[in-house]
């Protein structure tokens, strides 16, 4: 099969998530940051995959820029974040990212990991904003996501799981 992951991880999950695609299926896998659209648009399928930041798809807008040169292909995406899969919350993410002439691609969520000591400085202030903002709430009131920023508060967290890419892995030789 001439297929193609493609990936841009911030903090090493979706990059893992990467390699284990290409681990199973013999797929190249390169940082989307470097790839080429020459080289990429020589592959049948392409496997794109990013971190949630801010509800967006780390690398998805090589996708959006891409998308004419990239018709006809097999496309799948697949997202990495820190909460676990709550339907709800991934649909918004889904709907948010995946639109116009996005809007037919399948996308798969992954969970991924926390590590705070990890984080830019940037990042790991932004987090701990949110975190004493999430405070403020009646714990019974918080959203899935809300629920699991609390709980890893600093710990070092790794939900990473093979079981994850078994959908991606279906989508991609079906």
């Amino acid at each position: 099969m001439n297929s193609i992951i493609l990936y841009q991880s911030k903090y090493g999950a979706t990059k893992k998530y990467a390699l284990w695609l290409s681990e199973e299926t013999g797929f190249a896998c390169v940082e989307t940051k470097k790839a080429k659209i020459s080289d990429v648009r020589k592959y049948d399928t392409v496997i794109l995959g990013g971190g949630i930041y801010a509800s967006g798809i780390a690398g998805l807008s090589f996708l959006k820029k891409n998308i004419k040169e990239l018709q006809g292909k097999k496309i799948i995406v697949f997202c990495v974040g820190a909460s676990p899969y709550e339907e709800k919350a991934y649909r918004e993410i889904a709907a948010h990212n995946m639109k116009g002439g996005l809007s037919d691609i399948p996308c798969y969520y992954c969970r991924g990991a926390w590590d705070t000591e990890a984080m830019s400085i940037v990042d790991r202030n932004l987090c701990n904003l949110l975190r004493k903002s999430v405070a403020k709430k009646d714990p019974k009131d918080y959203e899935v996501w809300e629920q699991a920023l609390m709980a890893a508060g600093d710990e070092k967290c790794d939900w990473t799981d093979r079981k994850y890419i078994v959908p991606i892995l279906e989508a991609a030789v079906n």
